[in-house]
C-alpha cells in the first residue's frame, strides 16, 4: 500500500474510532458520572489520527465518562459550532485542541462563563481563563531543532547552507514557536541563509511538496529543509526525490510518531524528528482528576525527544514495528 494510502486510512480509522466513542458512550450515558468534551480540530493527519487514539484509549480506563469527541474538520467554523454544542451539553469538562488560536478564543471563553472547566491541548488560545494547557514545548522542540541543524551544517560558528523552512498554520502558536525556537541558534550563524519567507504548508504533506517543488526549482543548491511536522518535512523529501536531490539535502520534522516519522528516520527519508507526544491521555487524565476535586496545576508541559538514525531502530523495536 503506497504511503499517501496510509495516512488517509490512519484519518479514516481515527474518524470511526470518534464515532465508536460517541455512541459507545450515548448508550450508557445513565451509568456515567462525568460528561467530558473533546473538540478536535481534525482526523486527517497522522498526528491528529493518534491524538484520538491516544484519549479513546485513557477513557476505556475509566467507566465513569462519557466521552464526546466532535470533528471540526480542519474548519474553525465547524469547530467553533461543535464547542457551542457541547456548551448547550453542559458538558462537565471541555477539552480542546484550535485550529487557531484566535479563531477559538471567543466559544473557549463561552465555555468558561457558562462555568465549565475548560482544558485546552496542544494549541493554546488568547485567554488565560481556561483551567489548564496540556501540550509540548513548541519553542523548547524548535531550540532542539536548531541546534541539530547547525551541527548538520558545519557545528557552532561554522555552519553553512542554505535553508528551507516550511512552516505549520499561521495562525496556530506552535508554528510561530517552532520558528522561533529554531531561529535562536540558526540566526547566530551568519553563514546559513534562509531561501523561502514564512511558506506555510497548513501542516500538510501535500502542501509542503508544492512549496518544495518551487524551491527546487528557483534554487540550485538547498542543504536543509526543516519542516514544522514530519509529514511536511516528508512532503518535501518526496518532492526532491522527484528531482533526484533527495540525497543532497537534510531533512527535519517534528512529531515522531513510531509509524510514521520515527519511520520515515529509520528508512533514511528524515534525517531526525523530535518528539511531540500528544496531549490527549494526560488531558482527559487532568480533567478527570479536575473533576474528583483534586487541584492541578495551570500547565502540563510533555517531554520531547530527537530522534536519530542512531536510535530509531530500538524505538520502532519498542513499540513493536
Amino acid at each position: 500500500m503506497k504511503r499517501r494510502e496510509l495516512l488517509k486510512l490512519a484519518g479514516l480509522t481515527a474518524a470511526l474510532l470518534t464515532t465508536t466513542a460517541m455512541l459507545a458512550g450515548g448508550a450508557h450515558a445513565q451509568d456515567k458520572k462525568w460528561k467530558i468534551g473533546f473538540s478536535q480540530v481534525t482526523t486527517i493527519e497522522p498526528w491528529r489520527a493518534q491524538f484520538n487514539k491516544d484519549i479513546l484509549a485513557e477513557a476505556a480506563k475509566h467507566p465513569e465518562v462519557e466521552l464526546i469527541i466532535t470533528d471540526g474538520e480542519d474548519k474553525t467554523e465547524k469547530q467553533v459550532a461543535d464547542v457551542e454544542n457541547l456548551i448547550r451539553q453542559e458538558v462537565d469538562a471541555l477539552l480542546v485542541s484550535p485550529k487557531e488560536s484566535a479563531g477559538l478564543t471567543g466559544v473557549v471563553q463561552q465555555a468558561i462563563d457558562a462555568k465549565i472547566p475548560v482544558f485546552v491541548l496542544d494549541r493554546n488560545v488568547e485567554t488565560n481563563d481556561y483551567t489548564q494547557f496540556v501540550g509540548g514545548d513548541n519553542k523548547l522542540i524548535g531550540r532542539a531543532a536548531g541546534e541539530y541543524a547547525v551541527e548538520l551544517l558545519g557545528g557552532k560558528g561554522k555552519a553553512g547552507g542554505n535553508v528551507v523552512e516550511i512552516w505549520g498554520g499561521m495562525g496556530t502558536q506552535p508554528a510561530h514557536d517552532r520558528h522561533d525556537g529554531f531561529h535562536e541558534f540558526t540566526d547566530k550563524e551568519p553563514g546559513m541563509k534562509y531561501l523561502l519567507d514564512q511558506q506555510s504548508g497548513d501542516w500538510k504533506q501535500d502542501q509542503a511538496y508544492n512549496i518544495m517543488a518551487t524551491a527546487l526549482r528557483n534554487n540550485e543548491k538547498i542543504d536543509l529543509v526543516y519542516g514544522h511536522n514530519d509529514p511536511m518535512a516528508y512532503g518535501a523529501y518526496l518532492a526532491a526525490k522527484d528531482v533526484g536531490r533527495e540525497k543532497d539535502i537534510k531533512f527535519i520534522g517534528i512529531d515522531g510518531l513510531p509509524n510514521e516519522g520515527v519511520q520515515l528516520v529509520a528508512n533514511g527519508e528524515l534525517t531526525a524528528t523530535f518528539t511531540y507526544v500528544t496531549p490527549g491521555a494526560e488531558g482527559l487524565r487532568q480533567a478527570i482528576k479536575f473533576l474528583n476535586g483534586e487541584k492541578v496545576e495551570k500547565t502540563i508541559t510533555l517531554p520531547t525527544q530527537k530522534i536519530t538514525k542512531e536510535n530509531a531502530a530500538q524505538i520502532l523495536k519498542d513499540n513493536g514495528l
